[in-house]
Formats: C-alpha cells, structure tokens, sequence
C-alpha cells in the first residue's frame, strides 16, 4: 500500500527525509509537505476535532493532529480516534473549553467532551528535563520529567516510533517530520526514534507494542530494533504488569495476538513477559483460530484467551480422555491458571471463567453420558467453552464426530441429550 499522495509531489519531499540509523534532536530542519503534497484532507478529520483545532490556532496557539491518526490518514486507514498536539498549557486549554476536563495525576492531559462518548484528548507538547532539573526528591522525578512542557520538536523525539511522531498542522495543512517517519512509512518499516536499547530500557513495554505495530500495519522491523529486542527482553519482566496485560488484551482486540506472541516467542521476549511460560505450536494455531473467530464477530473476552493460552499445559496435567474425577480437574486447572492471575492481578471471577472452560473442555472429551452432564448442559458457560473446545480441536485436527455430539446436544439441551444422566 502507498501513501497518498497526490502524483508528482512525493518522491522530492521523501528524499529530503531520509532515514538516518540514530536520528536525534540534533538533526536538521523538519520535512514539511505542503498541502498539495499529500493527500490528507480536513474531510476525514472527525468534526468535533476539528472544532477543537481550529479555536485553540484562533486564540494563538500551535494546533497538530498528531501520532497514529496522522499515520492512518497518510496510509489511507480510517483512523480509530483523533490526538490533538498543542502549545497551550492544559490550563489554558481548559480556559478554551468549557466542556474540558484535565486527566492524569502524573501525566496532566486535557479532555475536551463531545456528548456522552465522545473525548478529544488535547495534550501539551513535552520535552525531556535536562539532568540537572531534576528535582533532589526522587518521589517527583516521575511527575516533574513528564511534564516538562517543549517544542513541536522535543516532543516528537520523545515519542516511540518514528511513524507515530508526524504531525498535521492545522495552521496551514501541512505535515511536519522531524524524526524520518515520511520515509519509513514509504519503506513500510518500524523504527525506533533513537537507540532502542535506551528506549527499551527506558520503557520495555516498548518492544511489545513495536510487535504489535509491525503486525497490525503489515511493516518490517528495521535491524536495530530487532536486536534491541533480542537484547533487551529480559527487562520486560520486571514492567508493570497492569501494562503488559493491557498490551496484550490490545493485540487480540486487533487481531494480532497470535502473530505477534509467536515472534515474541522466537525473540526471546515471551518467557520473561509470561514469567517463564513457553505456549508450544499447537496453542499458537489455537491463537490464530480465535483471531479469525473474533474478526467473523464471535465473542472473545480475557477468559476465553487465558483458558487458549494455558488448555495445552492444561491437557498435560488432565489428559483428555482420561478418568480423573472433575474435582481434580477443577484443582489442576486452578492450579495452573494460579500464578498468572495473581503476577498480573485478575480478578478472580475472571480467572473463575478461564477454569471453567478449560474443565468444560475436559468433560467434552469425555463424551456423553456422565455424571454431571445435565448440570453442565444448562450452565452457560458450557456453550463458551464449547467455542474454546472445537477451535481446539481445529488447531490439533482432531476428531469431526465428537464436536458433532456434543454440537446436537447442547441445541437439543440437557433433558433430551441423547444419553441419559446417571444416578448418583
């Protein structure tokens, strides 16, 4: 896929950008495409965004759209919501907007609403503090060095890839480049703003989310980020686990969970991330599975995809087939599914559901006709963990008759399964 530019207006701005392997604040003047150099048009900017735009440059303020909206629109993808860059303080934005709300105890952000649902995020441009700003207290490093306010510039090298730092400035239609994002973009690659191993060990969480990017955008990953990667991915262990777990919702929320978990695998990244838990071959194809399931519209929640990242360990403590009593059952997968929802704080009805599934699939292995069978058809879940169930059996090819049994049974219901309940 190209950009879209217009014919005739890119090739000379391009060349100007470059891709310099460690570009930094140091760097030359911006690429700036004019209007007639590109393709992005006010008509695919939401609205209300535009409102907002528009009073903050009529009161004197710099007004950029900015990061992935702006890289969605240059790709010719209809971006998901609308970031707003500005000079003004969030104070001052908030004096603009009587609809703002300022957000953030360590990150002051102003929220400009629009109806219910609606939520413009407005954010100051920032700037890295110099050493000796800091203050002598460490309990304000953190709030001091993220709101240290800057230039268009300082903040466009604060930020993660270099795709992701180009801005729209609504003063004259332009976009701005301080950082090489133009050409990766053209290149279709992913690349670190700066050295990756100081922006991973600044932040290791980074090195999941250039996955994800790369996987969602279809975009190669440049060599130093790879190696940054490879390196550095032992430090994703000791990331906020609130973090990783978003993160990782995030990638099946786009369809990319299994891609970007079996390359996190093959750079050494998902031991450390999943406290020493390797999923095998097997569990990546059931992944997969689910991602087609959930772009078809089928529901997959965070229990579904704990229970398809634990069911093969799962199979090894309760061998399907087998005639282990379902209280064992529930003890082992409670067992297994322990110590990853307390590293990453589930809740524990979630983690509750994620059992559930997996001991509903130990039951469909063992066919019709078995105590409990009535009780388990008219639970709920028996239907979800059926979905589980047959995408497993898709993943190891296994047998078509048994889902079909289990199919009818649970249309036609428990009181008139084709087997009979035993007594106690």
């Amino acid at each position: 896929m190209r950009l879209e530019f217009p014919e005739g207006g890119e090739d000379d701005r391009l060349s100007m950008a470059g891709s310099p392997p460690n570009i930094n604040e140091t760097a030359g003047p911006p690429v700036i495409l004019s209007r007639s150099a590109h393709g992005v048009s006010r008509k695919q900017i939401d609205e209300s965004t535009l409102k907002v735009l528009y009073r903050l440059h009529r009161h004197g303020y710099q007004a950029y759209l900015v990061g992935g909206s702006v890289r969605d629109l240059l790709l010719g993808r209809t971006p998901k919501d609308f970031d707003i860059g500005t000079d003004a303080t969030p104070q001052q934005v908030k004096k603009l907007f009587r609809n703002c709300f300022l957000v953030g105890r360590r990150f002051r952000l102003a929220h400009v609403r629009f109806g219910r649902d609606l939520v413009i995020e407005v954010a100051t441009f920032r700037r890295h503090p110099h050493p000796d700003e800091l203050p002598d207290d460490l309990e304000e490093h953190s709030f001091f060095v993220q709101n240290q306010f800057g230039t268009p510039r300082e903040d466009a090298f604060r930020r993660d890839f270099s795709i992701n730092a180009l801005f729209y400035n609504i003063a004259d239609f332009s976009i701005i480049d301080y950082v090489g994002g133009l050409k990766d973009l053209e290149n279709r690659q992913l690349r670190v703003i700066g050295d990756p191993r100081v922006r991973f060990e600044e932040d290791p969480v980074r090195m999941l989310r250039a996955l994800e990017f790369s996987a969602r955008l279809d975009f190669s990953l440049d060599a130093e980020t790879l190696a940054g990667i490879s390196e550095k991915a032992p430090l994703i262990s000791a990331a906020a686990p609130a973090r990783v777990r978003e993160e990782l919702m995030e990638l099946f929320r786009h369809g990319v969970g299994a891609a970007v978990l079996k390359r996190a695998q093959d750079l050494g990244l998902m031991q450390p991330m999943m406290g020493g838990y390797q999923p095998g071959e097997s569990t990546f194809k059931l992944l997969e599975l689910l991602n087609q399931y959930f772009k078809k519209g089928g529901h997959v929640d965070e229990s579904m995809i704990l229970a398809a990242l634990f069911i093969d360990r799962f199979w090894h403590k309760c061998p399907a087939q087998s005639a282990l009593p379902i209280n064992e059952v529930l003890h082992s997968a409670g067992h297994l599914l322990t110590p990853y929802c307390t590293h990453f704080r589930l809740a524990h009805g979630l983690r509750h559901q994620a059992r559930e599934m997996l001991v509903g699939c130990y039951r469909f292995t063992r066919g019709l006709g078995h105590r409990g069978q009535k009780r388990f058809l008219q639970n709920p879940a028996a239907a979800r963990a059926f979905v589980l169930f047959r995408l497993w059996n898709q993943a190891i090819d296994g047998d078509p008759e048994q889902l079909e049994v289990w199919q009818k049974a649970l249309h036609r219901g428990p009181d008139q399964a084709s087997h009979a309940e035993p007594q106690a």
